[in-house]
Order: structure tokens, then C-alpha cells, then sequence
């Protein structure tokens, strides 16, 4: 993790940044007269972006915005920009990156917003991990407070990839809920692990039914986030899926393009542990629940089977079609369970059906849910300006239909189409409360680098919620 600050370097930087808006405001750059106006000249005679240029001992780097209008445009635009900087200072073997602006209406914050979230590398695996370059970065433009809150966020972000990124061979359910609790001790908000025993006196027949195929017992972890002066006298509660590896159980999943990357399969749980963590660090004024059962999804042993009936936690009994469908198994338990703390909003997070990833891609998350119309265009426009967007899906109660079972209260799989909704519609049952339901399978884990959210595991999900509960604090 690189070392961000707003204190300029005392032997000055090797690579600084100046971004500026329009061109009258290259009057402000720091060079002489007549190079300030050759710069001027090359930005007036082509349409470019950025140029480099020497002075001395520095290397600097002059980049125009592109101002496309909108608030949420301009603000991902300076993210993606700031990675673009970082990028040429490590190509220029920079060791310290100065960054300031020369336009007043130029969003430093997201500017180092995206520079330090696109610096994570998960490298612990490798023999000889490369050295971070620059290694340090200044933006003297921000002040104390707003540093802050972007280190926390970004550390927060950080553990929840690693968790992502880890192998199942060194993160299972266990080690999952123990991670929760160290992190929790360090952050500051509390956790309750509970373990097989105590999950199988609670009858929760979902998780249990998942776990049945491995080795590994099972966890359901509750995080606690409880500040004096909380805004709030009903929790906001967050149910993160936690399955730690998927194969698809019986119902087997191919591997290349599918099970290999399945260890992101709890993405929604990491999310959550990494939402309290950021909530904890700034003590946001907004008392939460946080709940997530853990698992992972084998073929062996007494594996659930399709054909099976089994009675979940609220009493409902569900014929199982397919065990793949297993991530909704456990969700359904902890969305039962939720009706406990009499929630003013529960909202979960579920690498959930490939039918959203199908329909929007990396681009964003579906959404879709029963709580006040008021409450989705605020998490909408919270996801529009972190940039971890929200396609609304329809929720009609058409759908449920389709989970319609001759022998048991439902399927756990509706038909051929609208998989995600049906999925959504699942869940719904579970519930008694306004509730949200975000399927991140299309953006939690990438390929490549996607700009700042880079190969692996995204963490998404964390910066849209606190933007949603600073908002609604």
C-alpha cells in the first residue's frame, strides 16, 4: 500500500502532477514565462489530454480535464485520471508524486480516490513481490479530515480484496469469521461467531444443508456497529453471502470460466466485514447489524442432493432443484434471522446468479427489492457517484410464481428466464421488512483491470453503502 499524504516532500518531488480545467489557468504553473506559454501552445494546437516535460531535476506532468458535465461523470473521470498519473510516475521510476491542482472545481479527493485504490496488488504468494512505485504520494490540496476518511475507506477496500483474493486453502468459513473478529478488534465494532453447534440448534436448515458436501464446519458471523449518538433507533441491517468456494455441489460446475475463480463466491460477505471496518474508522453516526452465514459448497461426503426437501430456518421447506442455487440456501437463513432485530432496512450482497452478470457485465450490480421507492433512488444515486452502479430489475410478484413447488413450499430455482429476479424474489419470501437485495456477480471479481478496480476481487459494494449511510446519517 503506497504511503499517501498532504504534506509536501522537504527535498521537493520527482514527478509532479498539475491538473487544470481550461487553459487561461496554465498562467499558474510553475515555470518560467516562456515555457509556461509553450506548454499553453502544445494543449491549444492539439486536442491532448497530458504532456510531460523536464525542468531541472523534476519531471512534471501537465493533464487537462475533460469536463464531461455531470457530477458522477466528472468525478469518475478524475478517479481514472489519477490512476493514469500514478501509472506514468511509476513508468518515469518516480519515487515521490506530487499532485495539485490548478482548477478550482477539480475533485483532488477522487483524483486520489482512484490513484489509491488502483495501487492494491495482491502478492503475497509471490516469491519476490514487486516494489511499489512511487511509493509515496503527496496531494497537499486535501485537508486532514478528508485524508482520513480516504485512508479508511481505502484500507477497508484493501482487506476486503484480500479476503477475496485469498484461496480456499487458507480461507475457509472459519478463518473467514476469525478475520472478521480480528478485523473487528482492530477497527473497533464488535463480532458473535456463531459455530455449527449453535447453527444447528438454531434449525438453520439452509446453511446446513450447503455445508453437508465438506469437511469444514460452517460459521453465521454477527457484527455489531452500535455509535453513541447513532442517527438511527432501528438498525440498517447488511447480509453479506459467504460461501468460500463453490464447485456447484452435485449439481457440478464446469471449470475453466467458472469454479476457477469461485473463490470469490463470498464477496458479499467481505464487503460487509469491510463496511464495518470503514464505519468503525470514521465513526459514522449509524447503528448497523451485520450478518453472514459461511460455507462452502463441496460434492462429498453427504452432499444435499437435487430432489431433496429441506426445512429452513423460518419453517419454509423448499425442494432443492439445483445445488448450485446454494448461496440464496444460506441467505435465506439470515434473512429470517434479521427479522430479530426489527430492522428499519435490510439490504444483502450476494455474488448471486450469473442471469445478472449476463444482463449488465462488470458494469454494475443489480438491484431490485420491496423497500420505499424513496430508498432505491438513494442507493441509485449513491452508486452513481462512487461509481458502482445499480440496474433496477423489476419486482413483481408475477415472478414468485415461478418458485411454485407440488411438494414443498418452493423451489429453489424458478424457470429458463428472468434468473435474477426469480432469485430476488427467493429471498423476498424470507423477509417481513423493507428490503434491498444487490447482486454484485458481474463486478466483485474481474478478469483484468478494469482501471482502479483491478484483476481480482473489487470490493464493491463498501463504497456504495457508506456513501448510501453517510448520506442517510
Amino acid at each position: 500500500m503506497i504511503a499517501l499524504s498532504n504534506e509536501a516532500f522537504e527535498q521537493g518531488a520527482d514527478y509532479e502532477v498539475y491538473v487544470f480545467e481550461k487553459d487561461a489557468e496554465l498562467a499558474k504553473l510553475p515555470l518560467g514565462r516562456t515555457r509556461r506559454q509553450w506548454v499553453r501552445s502544445q494543449f491549444e494546437a492539439a486536442e491532448r489530454q497530458w504532456m510531460e516535460l523536464t525542468d531541472g531535476d523534476r519531471r512534471i506532468a501537465v493533464w487537462k480535464t475533460k469536463s464531461t458535465g455531470t457530477l458522477p461523470a466528472a468525478l469518475e473521470e478524475a478517479r481514472v485520471m489519477g490512476l493514469q498519473m500514478y501509472k506514468r510516475a511509476a513508468s518515469a521510476l518516480s519515487h515521490r508524486m506530487q499532485l495539485l491542482s490548478l482548477s478550482k472545481k477539480f475533485a483532488l479527493e477522487a483524483c486520489a480516490e482512484g490513484l489509491w485504490l488502483g495501487s492494491y496488488r495482491f502478492d503475497r504468494y509471490l516469491s519476490k513481490a514487486p516494489t511499489s512505485a512511487p511509493g509515496k504520494v503527496s496531494v497537499p490540496g486535501l485537508d486532514d479530515a478528508v485524508l482520513h476518511a480516504l485512508s479508511a475507506l481505502v484500507r477497508s477496500v484493501f482487506e476486503a480484496r484480500d479476503l477475496i483474493n485469498e484461496p480456499v486453502s487458507a480461507l475457509n468459513a472459519e478463518k473467514l469469521a476469525s478475520e472478521a473478529v480480528r478485523i473487528g478488534k482492530e477497527a473497533g465494532f464488535k463480532v458473535e461467531v456463531l459455530n455449527k453447534k449453535k447453527i444447528e440448534s438454531l434449525k438453520m436448515g439452509g446453511i446446513l444443508a450447503v455445508n453437508q458436501g465438506s469437511i469444514d464446519p460452517p460459521t453465521f458471523s454477527i457484527l455489531e456497529w452500535n455509535p453513541k449518538g447513532a442517527k438511527n433507533e432501528k438498525p440498517l441491517v447488511v447480509v453479506g453471502k459467504g460461501v468460500v468456494y463453490d464447485t456447484g455441489g452435485l449439481s457440478l460446475k464446469p471449470t475453466p470460466g467458472s469454479m476457477d475463480s469461485m473463490k470469490c463466491d463470498m464477496s458479499g460477505a467481505a464487503a460487509v466485514i469491510g463496511l464495518f471496518a470503514l464505519a468503525a474508522r470514521t465513526q459514522l453516526p449509524y447503528k448497523l447489524v451485520g450478518l453472514i452465514p459461511a460455507s462452502d459448497n463441496r460434492p462429498g461426503g453427504n452432499a444435499y442432493a437435487p430432489g431433496d426437501i429441506v426445512r429452513m430456518y423460518d419453517g419454509t421447506t423448499i425442494e432443492v432443484m439445483n445445488t448450485d442455487a446454494e448461496g440464496r440456501m444460506l441467505l435465506a437463513d439470515a434473512l429470517s434471522y434479521a427479522k430479530k432485530y426489527d430492522p428499519e432496512l435490510v439490504i444483502d450482497l450476494a455474488t448471486l446468479t450469473g442471469s445478472a452478470s449476463n444482463a449488465i457485465g462488470k458494469n454494475g450490480m443489480v438491484g431490485m427489492g420491496n423497500a420505499p421507492a424513496k430508498v432505491m433512488d438513494a442507493l441509485v444515486e449513491s452508486g452513481a457517484r462512487v461509481y458502482e452502479r445499480i440496474a433496477v430489475f423489476p419486482f413483481w410478484d408475477d415472478y414468485a410464481e415461478m418458485l411454485k413447488s407440488p411438494i414443498a413450499d418452493m423451489k429453489n430455482i424458478g424457470g429458463k428466464t428472468a434468473g435474477a429476479i426469480t432469485a430476488g424474489k427467493f429471498l423476498e419470501h424470507f423477509t417481513d421488512y423493507p428490503y434491498i437485495h444487490l447482486d454484485i456477480a458481474g463486478p466483485a471479481f474481474l478478469e483484468a483491470d478494469d482501471h482502479y478496480r483491478v484483476r481480482g476481487g473489487t470490493g464493491v459494494g463498501i463504497r456504495l453503502l457508506y456513501d448510501f449511510l453517510k448520506n442517510r446519517a
